[in-house]
């Protein structure tokens, strides 16, 4: 399992880090199998597992959940969970004991939580507690109303300049890790010379230190909309389909169970029930 020192030292070598979503045993499975640096369970879960229009109806209970069914797939890659919406936002006291049940309960090594140097003093507070902190700045799903919609972030120059400042702030309060959401390649570029943690890109270019995608979107399994900033591997949820068909025309037709699917018993013990009966 890789380590934030480790983490520090592939920014400064130029290696890129990857990080993939993951929600249960099976997703986090593959994901340690494919050789990812870090699994993240993401709120994302909201929409493209429970079925939420957005990420703000999940709750703790939730990332708990699936955080400890991920840490039995991924049992030896760096995990990082995200705080669910209005679990961090109110108090440091309040990110303080939602943090520490996500490190406790669900076992994670960090955890993310969205926004600028408005929640420094979380940041700044978690860190002080001993759990590490990756920070989450640009779109921010959680907010995304109050940003107007899911858009690209930081296209003006005062803008460009808001989310540098929140990012040196972040930083400075101690985060290890930062995801720049949807910004200009030109914004990201210059956030990652600036900080000396690592940044993670999401629809924000090359230039950051790393990437992340939701593993439903590189799989091709989530199919209400897909960002530009998506690339999909696979196209899993149609192969899905046509398999599940397949088996219901099979039921229905009276192909499965065939004979190879099928237990049988002795023939003696077949003529002593016909014969019980």
């Amino acid at each position: 399992m890789k380590t934030l020192n480790d983490f520090l030292q592939m920014k400064k070598g130029g290696e890129k880090i990857v990080m993939l979503t993951a929600y249960d045993y099976p997703s986090a499975l593959l994901a340690q199998e494919s050789g990812v640096d870090i699994v993240l369970v993401g709120d994302s879960l909201g929409m493209v597992v429970l079925g939420y229009d957005s990420t703000v109806p999940v709750t703790m209970a939730d990332m708990i959940h699936h955080s400890r069914a991920a840490r039995r797939g991924a049992k030896d890659t760096f995990m990082i969970t995200d705080m669910p919406f209005l679990s961090y936002q109110i108090s440091p006291a309040q990110a303080l004991e939602n943090a520490g049940r996500l490190v406790q309960e669900g076992g994670c090594e960090a955890v993310k939580v969205e926004g600028g140097e408005e929640i420094a003093p979380q940041v700044r507070a978690l860190v002080r507690a001993g759990v590490p902190v990756c920070a989450h700045i640009g779109l921010t799903p959680q907010s995304a109303t109050a940003l107007s919609g899911y858009k690209v972030q930081g296209r003006t120059a005062e803008a460009a300049a808001k989310l540098l400042k929140d990012a040196l702030a972040l930083e400075e309060a101690g985060a290890f890790m930062i995801v720049l959401e949807c910004i200009p390649v030109q914004v990201a570029e210059l956030i990652s010379k600036r900080l000396s943690i690592p940044t993670i890109g999401i629809g924000a270019g090359v230039a950051c230190d790393g990437q992340v995608l939701v593993h439903h979107d590189t799989l091709g399994l989530f199919d209400r909309f897909t960002p530009k900033f998506v690339k999909r591997y696979e196209t899993l949820g149609a192969k899905a389909r046509d398999a599940l068909a397949a088996y219901a025309r099979d039921v229905r037709d009276g192909v499965f169970p065939g004979p190879e699917h099928t237990f049988n018993m002795n023939e003696s013990e077949v003529q002593r029930i016909y014969g019980d009966s």
